[in-house]
């Protein structure tokens, strides 16, 4: 039978009971992601009161609870979820680091690895990813998105969902993807975690929705709703957001799940006095399934025997679950992932801690080198600081199912000499930072510089006089103001992952030089946060010689390390910047040029960005927005041209009426090694050339 008949089928011989049960996501006990765990678990799947499980994994465990499902009155099969935010059994490194590799393809990859461990342990559904963009370091879970760039925020999310689903959900290495959280969680009033975010239209299609509706263009096929509200009504209850917005404007097809408790805690935001009114909100909005609340399955039924909600919008939310565990292969396989000799042969193989070194390489951000590094592996270092020998912190937060990270000690004692007393040693690597529960989830902070006592510490290894690489780890930007005046090199390394302590000492010894760049800012000091690259001129833009014009009285406007920031061994001198012609018509294209040489004895690898600018238009624009880049490793004394088209998509933009709009007039056009050095170039677009 094909699919629609099956299903349709299907959904008439269910009772209102078990077509609320298909909308009821439950969690088990093999991990701990929120305040409420699922009572009498079993029961409810046995009796068709459960559609969906998370937090359960392995293909024993998964499949101990399929064969309860498959053993229900109508066998109807259990979608098995998890949070695999940067990896399953192997960790790669927290996205906001992976992000700064800027190498799509990479990230594709880890993704995919990620899908096939899942996939391997018994699991079906991924709460991944999250492309929450966010401009304020505060906010613990920066650490699982990719920062603050809304156009590469969208390319990663791409590359995330393509690695994810593969080209066939039934194959058994892929996963589906669940896009999250939606929508503009990233930007919570000081950076509270589960805080109110309160935004314009304008703010929310120019920089926060982009990443989300790329999603949906990959074809994800969830989306998870996320805990604010917006514009005063919560986004588990909000049907502008959820349909017409996602489903009618945007042409999601796919369905939408609530996170954690979402729908019971619109009592909390109080916009419903009951778990009932909660549900009908929800359903109407166009949420499809409930997250451990509850609130569906216990309210649904007797909503719509009252006639308060209608059969077919349930019906509607139910056939988009069943359609998902159709194309899933769990009607006629729905043990197909409960193999242990796979989960064997494909969790934490060697292929894929192989892969986590490497991207571990490419997300170290080399932020100062005063030619101290690299290090020669015949150099005595000592390694030190309380993160030094901690595999877990390398792991960062959010890890799954993952164990045993390798530390910054464990890396380094295979590549180099590392003595027991630091008195004896040439270099000192100090590795300071956040460790794993500093940052993520409820993980907010009100300050962003290193811990009290490792300052001190610090400053005391400082006053000996030997030389010292600062590594720091953290999941979000840190204020390394007063470090960077003190240190000769300085490595952010986030947290690399499994292999991450490999991946570091790697880049510290030159086996690999570090190629990463910031895809988020480092302020001078936490008072200038919420900022971004982005921002909008103003009526008095900065200008150090007049006093009435934006600034403050303390530290510069710009952030101490900005976005698209990274140094690497070497460094490209940047010649030329010139276009192919001043103008461009309607329709047509020019090409951007830049010169680059190197002058230096070795390869030099570099991450070439171009931003935009446009000067006059309807409503008032950023002073510079990414529209490309290209990764160039030059030889030892070559001098290269690269390019970059501009057409008419890059200059697009929301009107005065939000819808995308081309305009003509002047631009500039700006190429450098990051967002703040650039080099520029003007050009006009014309309807029609003079």
């Amino acid at each position: 039978m094909e699919r629609d008949a099956f299903l349709k089928d299907l959904l008439s011989r269910m009772t209102l009971e078990e077509k609320a049960g298909q909308l009821n996501l439950l969690t088990g006990t093999m991990d701990a992601t929120g305040m409420k765990d699922s009572a009498d678990l079993e029961e409810k799947i046995r009796t068709g009161h459960c559609g969906a499980v998370f937090n359960v994994f392995t293909p024993a465990a998964t499949r101990a609870l399929q064969e309860v499902a498959m053993a229900s009155r109508l066998a109807v099969p259990l979608i098995f979820g998890y949070d695999v935010i940067h990896g399953h059994r192997t960790i790669f490194p927290i996205p906001l680091g992976l992000s700064c590799s800027w190498n799509l393809a990479l990230i594709q990859r880890c993704a995919q690895a990620a899908a096939a461990e899942a996939a391997a342990d018994g699991l079906h559904w991924v709460y991944s990813p999250m492309v929450d963009i966010s401009q304020d370091p505060r906010w613990g879970r920066v650490a699982e998105g990719s920062g603050e760039d809304p156009w590469l925020g969208a390319e990663i999310a791409r590359a995330m969902v393509h690695g994810y689903q593969g080209e066939n959900l039934a194959a058994p290495d892929a996963v589906l993807a669940c896009v999250k959280h939606f929508a503009l969680y990233g930007a919570p009033q000081g950076g509270r975690d589960y805080h109110t975010v309160d935004m314009s239209r304008r703010a929310m299609v120019e920089t926060y929705f982009p990443p989300y509706q790329a999603a949906i263009e990959a074809g994800a096929r969830t989306v998870m709703t996320s805990f604010n509200e917006i514009d005063g009504i919560p986004a588990s209850g909000n049907r502008w957001l959820l349909t017409e917005l996602l489903r009618e404007q945007w042409g999601f097809r796919g369905w939408i799940v609530t996170d954690y408790t979402a729908v019971s805690e619109m009592k909390n935001h109080g916009t419903a006095g009951s778990d009932a009114e909660a549900a009908q909100q929800a359903l109407e909005a166009g949420v499809d399934m409930d997250m451990v609340s509850e609130c569906f399955i216990a309210a649904l039924p007797s909503l719509v025997k009252s006639g308060v909600i209608a059969e077919a919008l349930l019906d509607a939310a139910v056939l988009r679950v069943l359609a998902t565990k159709w194309d899933l292969g769990l009607f006629q396989a729905p043990f197909a992932r409960c193999d242990e000799a796979r989960a064997r042969a494909v969790n934490g193989c060697e292929a894929h801690r192989d892969l986590a070194r490497e991207a571990g390489r490419e997300a170290v951000v080399l932020l100062k080198n005063d030619g101290l590094l690299p290090l020669s592996q015949s150099t005595k270092v000592a390694v030190l600081g309380p993160l030094a020998a901690s595999g877990r912190d390398m792991l960062g937060c959010w890890i799954a199912a993952g164990v045993g990270g390798i530390s910054a000690l464990e890396g380094i004692r295979e590549v180099a000499e590392v003595t027991e007393d630091w008195q004896a040693a040439e270099v000192l690597i100090l590795v300071l930072g956040e460790d794993w529960e500093m940052h993520g989830e409820a993980a907010s902070r009100t300050s962003i510089r290193l811990p009290k006592e490792q300052r001190k510490l610090a400053r005391e290894l400082l006053e000996t006089g030997k030389p010292i690489v600062l590594v720091t780890l953290s999941g979000r930007p840190l204020d390394l103001s007063w470090e960077v005046q003190k240190f000769p090199a300085m490595l952010h390394a986030w947290a690399l992952g499994s292999e991450g302590g490999r991946a570091l000492a790697d880049v510290i010894f030159g086996i690999a030089a570090p190629v990463g760049k910031l895809t988020m800012g480092f302020p001078r000091n936490v008072g200038q946060v919420p900022m971004t690259y982005r921002e909008k001129p103003g009526g008095r833009p900065f200008d150090a010689t007049q006093k009435y014009t934006s600034k403050y009285l303390d530290v510069e406007n710009d952030a101490l390390f900005p976005f698209g920031y990274g140094l690497t061994y070497g460094t490209l001198q940047h010649g030329t910047v010139w276009l192919d012609r001043p103008r461009m018509a309607a329709g047509e294209s020019l090409t951007l040029f830049a010169e680059l040489e190197n002058e230096q004895e070795i390869p030099i690898t570099e991450t070439v960005q171009w931003y935009l600018r446009d000067l006059v238009a309807t409503v008032s624009r950023p002073v510079k927005e990414l529209r490309g880049y290209q990764r160039v490793t030059l030889q030892a004394q070559e001098r290269r041209v690269i390019s970059f088209k501009i057409q008419d998509a890059d200059l697009s933009f929301p009107g005065r009426d939000l819808q995308p709009r081309i305009e003509d007039g002047e631009f500039e056009a700006m190429v450098g090694p990051n967002s703040r050095d650039v080099q520029v170039v003007r050009f006009w677009r014309v309807s029609l050339e003079n």
